[in-house]
């Protein structure tokens, strides 16, 4: 310890008593340290009242100093320096450090204890769970194979339900051509003197022939189905007059609206648009989409206007059939086109399913959507169909 008054002059050394009394700065004392800068400068700071510490070595060792003014009375009067030489703090230090290295040792030792305690179980494991998963590789693979045999028995019952619905067709279609030319050759032939007999043969007739077409439409369909389900739906395009043909469409609906009984029903039909519009496509296929929509649009029609609007935006021909029905039920609406999707007591649900695959084997697209009216009230359904125009009409 080594302190100081206010002018710098050493009290009490603790290197001897030979500096009592030596100014700090005076040769003496400055000999004996060599005039090392870092003392000095760190003694001035001292004596002006600022404590301070510095690491420093002039030719005896490092030491460390820390010093500290001592207020008298409100005064700095005495200044005292703590000098340390760092091979005793460095001794201490490599003592705690050689005690923390033992520490550690141990610390990993234990870790590597653990460790390897923690693999021998891990490769225990493994060897059960490679077991476990042999086991269970062997019984998928068994069940692969019985779904693999399974999967070959539905392909063959799959591929023997299409060859039985198109035999059971065309068993089917073979009766209904005689029944149908049969019967209008019977409706033809008058008998004299029997008007009340005709009429009722003639009523009697018109009933025969209308399930026969009916029938003949159902399995139409089932070949269609058949057709599509197998990828073999074809398509025989031409050029033609899309307005000419949903014309002659119309035309074909009224008279048949005329003839039959129409239980009470009150519609109409028009064609909004009549200009010619070209397009290249299968005309009997697209006249079984129309014919499809408009079945349908009567079919839920009591009363009101059919209206068939067709219209070209860019590279499209857009026909919709708008009726003013009872709508699409909320049901139906979502899975519209999917194969049997009715509500109706009537008909097999085939004909928009099979109207979605012609429009769309053409590249044309075909959805459905309820009307509304002011008062936000259902007032019957859109069918709308695209198919790519024909753009040069000459």
């Amino acid at each position: 310890m080594v302190a100081y008054d206010l002018n710098g002059t050493m009290l009490a050394n603790g290197a001897g008593n030979t500096f009592i009394g030596h100014n700090f700065f005076d040769d003496y004392a400055q000999q004996f340290i060599n005039h090392n800068p870092i003392l000095n400068n760190l003694t001035r700071n001292l004596l002006a009242g600022t404590p301070g510490s510095a690491t420093y070595d002039y030719g005896r060792g490092e030491r460390l100093a820390t010093s500290y003014p001592i207020l008298v009375n409100g005064k700095y009067t005495y200044f005292i320096s703590m000098v340390t030489p760092l091979a005793q703090v460095y001794s201490d230090v490599n003592v705690s450090l050689s005690n923390e290295q033992v520490k550690m040792f141990m610390l990993l030792g234990g870790t590597f204890s653990a460790i390897a305690i923690l693999i021998i179980i891990l490769i225990k494991w493994n060897i059960v769970l490679d077991s476990e998963v042999t086991r269970r590789t062997t019984a998928l693979d068994l069940s692969n194979q019985r779904l693999a045999v399974a999967n070959e028995q539905l392909k063959i019952h799959d591929k023997m339900q299409k060859e039985f619905i198109n035999i059971a067709a065309h068993e089917l279609r073979t009766p209904i051509q005689p029944i149908i030319g049969l019967s209008e050759v019977l409706r033809s032939k008058k008998v004299g003197g029997l008007e009340n007999q005709q009429q009722m043969h003639d009523e009697f007739l018109d009933v025969i022939i209308r399930n026969a077409k009916r029938l003949g439409r159902l399995t139409q369909d089932i070949l269609d189905i058949t057709k599509i389900e197998s990828q073999s739906l074809m398509l025989n395009k031409e050029k033609f007059n899309l307005n000419q043909l949903i014309s002659d469409a119309v035309e074909d609906y009224k008279n048949q609206l005329a003839k039959e009984n129409t239980d009470g029903k009150n519609i109409q039909l028009e064609i909004v648009s009549n200009e010619a519009l070209w397009v290249e496509a299968d005309r009997t296929r697209i006249h079984q989409v129309l014919s499809n929509l408009l079945s349908n649009a009567i079919k839920f029609t009591i009363e009101g206007t059919i209206s068939i609007i067709t219209e070209r935006k860019d590279n499209e021909i857009f026909v919709s059939v708008s009726d003013v029905g009872t709508g699409i039920h909320s049901e139906i609406l979502p899975k519209l086109f999917t194969k049997f999707t009715t509500k109706s007591n009537t008909g097999t649900g085939l004909g928009l399913y099979i109207s979605k695959s012609i429009v769309e084997a053409h590249g044309g697209r075909i959805w459905a959507k309820n009307n509304a009216d002011s008062n936000m009230e259902q007032v019957g359904a859109t069918f709308t169909f695209s198919i790519p125009s024909k753009i040069n009409e000459n």
